[in-house]
């Protein structure tokens, strides 16, 4: 651990910026600002206590991932069962799925940290899959850099005021570096700690069940009552997923205004989404994870290239399948791959200024 007076090492964090549907990122592409002002950047409180699924974990033992077009078999055969069939009577017929009473929770539980008093890293719980990070000083602007094992660089912004934020480990095993660093003036940061960890997750879908500054829920959310109200009308994981699709695909619209005018720094607030049904990529995203996670079925929330559009969109998993990209759209007839952005009820030409066409999927960061 190297902790470094402000002084000491200044340089300059890229400031370039790429549109990412109308929003602004880093060259990193990293967003971040604080969710509102009852809430620290990325949500949680600290200390949050780690409460274990009532569910049983998804069983995922010798499924592996599978190409698109055996995905779309799979579902539509699975579309073709159900086809006439409302998720009501899915439910009522006697098969149900088991809906999860709580998700999980991060902790900052203090058993392995590094720093001092005004930074400290949590890595207590990196088998998990996360690591937390709170800032107590008074610098108006710090970063957060993580350094992943295949040597991507992911860029987060710390909301300070001395609450953890929680961050994933989504490039799996391996040695991770975290840089923090404190705006000394401009666009000049300072490095104030760094810290290589080294992480064995023990379960590989575990980074992808916990929330995260980006995709944060907690139990109390509505997004959370919503999603566990569709896996009671569920027959199972599909089923589970396909309604929280077709869900957030008919409820939320794509905000034409936000795109145009959002700043660098945006977060998504997945309750505020779902309050005004209404949201850019990022939000339509989040909402998704948020909801799967919560249920306990494995979702990435990615971050990349649709075509020349920086964009977002989410992988699901599912247990008969693995892991299918991007995300699917069930139209009643059959199963097809897309994103939630493009899928909901928006005009496409709209949607594709600031998204491309949804071809030519890049994925650059994976949270």
């Amino acid at each position: 651990m190297h902790r470094k007076s402000l002084p000491v090492c200044v340089f300059l964090i890229l400031t370039s910026m790429v549109s990412f549907l109308g929003c602004s990122f880093s060259a990193s592409g990293s967003p971040a600002q604080a969710k509102d002002s009852a809430v620290t950047e990325g949500g949680q409180a600290a200390g949050a206590d780690m409460v274990e699924n009532d569910g049983a974990d998804a069983d995922v033992s010798g499924t592996e991932d599978v190409d698109i077009e055996t995905a779309r078999a799979i579902f539509k055969k699975s579309g073709d069962r159900s086809k006439g069939k409302s998720s009501q009577s899915n439910a009522s017929s006697g098969k149900k799925r088991a809906t999860v009473q709580k998700c999980l929770v991060p902790e900052a539980s203090g058993t392995l940290t590094y720093g001092d008093n005004t930074i400290s890293i949590d890595a207590s719980n990196t088998s998990e899959g996360y690591v937390m990070v709170c800032y107590k000083g008074s610098a108006s602007k710090v970063k957060l850099q993580i350094t992943v094992p295949d040597a991507t660089v992911y860029t987060y912004t710390l909301a300070g005021g001395g609450s953890y934020e929680t961050f994933p480990l989504s490039s799996g095993n391996g040695k991770y570096r975290l840089d923090v660093l404190e705006n000394a003036y401009d666009d000049m940061y300072a490095l104030a700690l760094s810290q290589e960890i080294s992480v064995t997750i023990a379960d590989e879908f575990r980074p992808f069940l916990y929330p995260n500054q980006y995709a944060w829920f907690t139990r109390e959310d509505d997004a959370v009552s919503c999603a566990a109200e569709l896996s009671g009308t569920s027959s199972g994981d599909l089923n589970f997923v396909e309604q929280v699709y077709l869900y957030v695909i008919k409820n939320i619209t794509y905000d034409e205004e936000l795109a145009a005018t959002v700043k660098s720094g945006y977060l998504p607030d997945v309750d505020r989404t779902l309050k005004s049904k209404k949201g850019i990529c990022f939000d339509y995203a989040a909402l998704m994870v948020a909801m799967l996670r919560s249920q306990n079925v494995p979702a990435k929330l990615q971050i990349g290239y649709s075509g020349d559009a920086y964009h977002a969109w989410i992988s699901v998993y599912i247990t008969e399948i693995g892991w299918v990209d991007n995300i699917i759209e069930f139209d009643g007839k059959h199963w097809s791959l897309m994103d939630p952005t493009l899928a909901a009820s928006n005009s496409r030409s709209s949607v594709e200024k600031y998204i491309g066409d949804g071809s030519k999927y890049t994925v650059k960061y994976t949270y």
